[in-house]
């Protein structure tokens, strides 16, 4: 049976346009990540505040919040393969504007506080971007494979991920080493046009939303959707709060600086840890597949991840910084895995795009507030105090899932009607 579904697996992989997509966000989410490094350890060596790596992340996810609503209204009604592209060369543009700012020409002839600035600023620009691409790529997916095989595609869409959010960091940190900032960013910038004509490979694809009802009912429906659903809302609560105080990763440029005393290097490893222990979980996943008490699971699993989290934070050891940061990144893996999975198998495709949206705002945007709470705490409790912090509060998040959220305890498996409403 377990290799039955490993030919099933590979034969989804090569499917063409799946695996033209597959490539496609393999791609930019490697080359957001080398970005989104170089300039995140840029902007610590200027200005020695922990605080300015938490701005970072709250300017990303102000505009990735605020338009996530309309974003996904907007990519229910339009042609999916068409706003993936527009996204990729927003990101392309954008990495115009962070090679010009942390190059030597500019810091030549502007100040300190102006490159920081303009940083906070293309993260910003980024989050508006990012508000589009999220929705745009969950609706894309299952039009591009048949229904029976989403569940393979949603776990090879996830490794493309974490692939991606392995080797960015690990690269960009070697690239900053060996060749400076402008390198690494030119690197990005060359990797984003590349994708851009691997998404065009892909055929434009038809629109699902069908029936016009106008923005504010259109927006209703994707909240009532999810509200109305406990395992969904709970799956992303849980979600939320555990990387909320979870974001211990956006003091990497301290820890590794000041703690551990690694370097770029040691650096680019360490942000890479995580996305290397997700990895091989979903590589498992993809010929072992999560059959029974998924619930259970997923809470034990987000707990461990919180432990590993305080555990890093104690850590004054490289091996161990690292052991413990794969360790999260293998127990957050499951979790990707079931929230990816639910959505996907049990929303409609008219509703896509807004429950991605509202996804992204509980998630993705949980990672830059995350970023900001850690960063805002270690600038008045310290770095370790932080980290600790963050760890504890995930382990009580869990504890209060487990009681609040009963039919997410009791999760059996991942079929639809398994997801019922309340």
């Amino acid at each position: 049976m377990q290799n039955s579904s490993g030919r099933k697996a590979l034969q989804v992989l090569f499917q063409k346009e799946f695996s033209l997509f597959i490539a496609t966000r393999f791609i930019l989410i490697f080359s957001l990540f080398l970005q989104n490094t170089v300039v995140s350890y840029k902007l610590y060596t200027l200005t020695k505040n922990p605080l300015s790596l938490g701005l970072i992340g709250l300017f990303e996810v102000i505009p990735a919040f605020a338009c996530a609503f309309f974003a996904g209204y907007v990519v229910d009604r339009r042609e999916k393969r068409g706003m993936y592209l527009l996204c990729i060369l927003g990101y392309v543009l954008n990495a115009l504007l962070f090679l010009y700012i942390t190059s030597t020409y500019f810091a030549d002839r502007y100040s300190i506080t102006t490159v920081e600035y303009l940083i906070y600023a293309g993260m910003f620009i980024s989050g508006f971007i990012r508000a589009f691409l999220a929705p745009s790529s969950f609706s894309l997916l299952p039009l591009l494979v048949n229904k029976e095989d989403l569940s393979f595609a949603i776990t090879w869409s996830s490794t493309s991920w974490m692939l991606g959010s392995v080797l960015g960091p690990l690269v960009g940190g070697i690239l900053l080493a060996k060749y400076g900032i402008t390198s690494s960013i030119l690197m990005a910038f060359l990797l984003l046009c590349l994708s851009s004509i691997f998404i065009l490979s892909i055929k434009r694809k038809p629109i699902q939303y069908m029936k016009d009802i106008g923005i504010i009912k259109g927006l209703a429906q994707g909240f009532r959707f999810v509200f109305r659903n406990q395992i969904i809302l709970a799956v992303l609560s849980l979600d939320l709060f555990a990387v909320l105080f979870g974001g211990a990763e956006a003091l990497l440029p301290v820890v590794s600086t000041e703690i551990l005393k690694v370097g770029e290097v040691g650096y680019g490893w360490l942000r890479s840890a995580h996305g290397i222990g997700a990895l091989f979980l979903l590589l498992i996943l993809t010929y072992i597949p999560l059959k029974k008490q998924v619930g259970k699971k997923l809470l034990v699993c987000v707990a461990l991840y919180g432990i590993c989290i305080l555990l890093f934070g104690l850590s004054t050891s490289f091996l161990i910084s690292f052991s413990m940061l794969f360790f999260a990144g293998l127990f957050d893996g499951v979790s990707v895995v079931i929230r990816h999975s639910i959505l996907q198998i049990n929303t409609p495709d008219q509703l896509k795009g807004r429950v991605s949206s509202i996804n992204m705002m509980f998630i993705s945007s949980s990672n830059e507030l995350g970023a900001f709470e850690s960063g805002f705490t270690a600038r008045f409790l310290g770095t370790v105090p932080s980290i600790v912090f963050g760890g504890l509060m995930t382990c009580a998040v869990v504890i209060s899932t487990y009681f609040f959220a009963p039919k997410l305890k009791n999760l059996h498996t991942l079929e639809a009607e398994n997801i019922e409403e309340t």
